[in-house]
């Protein structure tokens, strides 16, 4: 079996969900992932943009993937079904690249989330566009995703509100958000998560 190649990408994380703000997954007594979403189901995008990285000799530079999840129970329970959209603007190499990373296929977080998908609704390359501006981030995919989340207001001036050591992937600053406006629209899905939980930060990670 040949080895997957050393790999490294940081750049900048965010999540929307149907959880009321804070969501029981990072701040529960049950653990992460362990307690039962306030729905009882959990339906989150999560997007992250690579500011830099390389997979061996490919370049990642400045390329944005999101994952769509639904999970229909406690969270670490397993059984969730999801679809992953890959910029397509990435070549056929870095696409390969930025899939074998976020399945979890070489190491890496996501390798502790894979087993817990238990349907892979598929892989699209699609245009996806990502702003950074400030207390706000955003992503879209025609069609497929609206997506505008907000740092919650802090008592502090100039300042957020911060989670630490609330999630294992995400190691830096988690600040509380909320979804000024999310829809999702694919496969069986139709999810509106705005006014909803959300959460930004930044990420450095590394593989295998």
């Amino acid at each position: 079996m040949t080895q997957a190649p050393r790999w490294n990408i940081s750049g900048e994380y965010f999540e929307n969900c149907n959880c009321d703000v804070v969501c029981p997954c990072e701040v529960s007594p049950a653990g992460f992932l362990g307690a039962r979403p306030d729905q009882g189901y959990c339906d989150v995008f999560m997007v992250f943009h690579v500011n830099e990285g390389s997979y061996g000799d490919v370049a990642l530079t400045d390329l944005n993937l999101i994952v769509a999840a639904h999970a229909p129970g406690v969270m670490s329970e397993g059984n969730w079904t999801a679809g992953i959209y890959i910029d397509e603007r990435a070549s056929p190499p870095q696409q390969e690249a930025l899939g074998a990373i976020f399945s979890g296929a070489v190491g890496g977080p996501m390798s502790a989330i894979a087993p817990l998908i238990g349907q892979m609704l598929g892989v699209k390359a699609v245009p996806i566009s990502y702003k950074n501006e400030g207390r706000k981030r955003s992503a879209t995919i025609p069609g497929i995703l609206d997506s505008v989340i907000e740092a919650v207001p802090s008592p502090v001036a100039d300042s957020v509100v911060i989670k630490k050591n609330a999630h294992p992937f995400f190691l830096e600053e988690w600040v509380q958000a909320s979804g000024v406006r999310g829809t999702y629209q694919d496969y069986d899905f139709r999810w509106d998560n705005t006014g909803k939980c959300a959460d930004y930060s930044p990420f450095r990670w590394a593989g295998p």
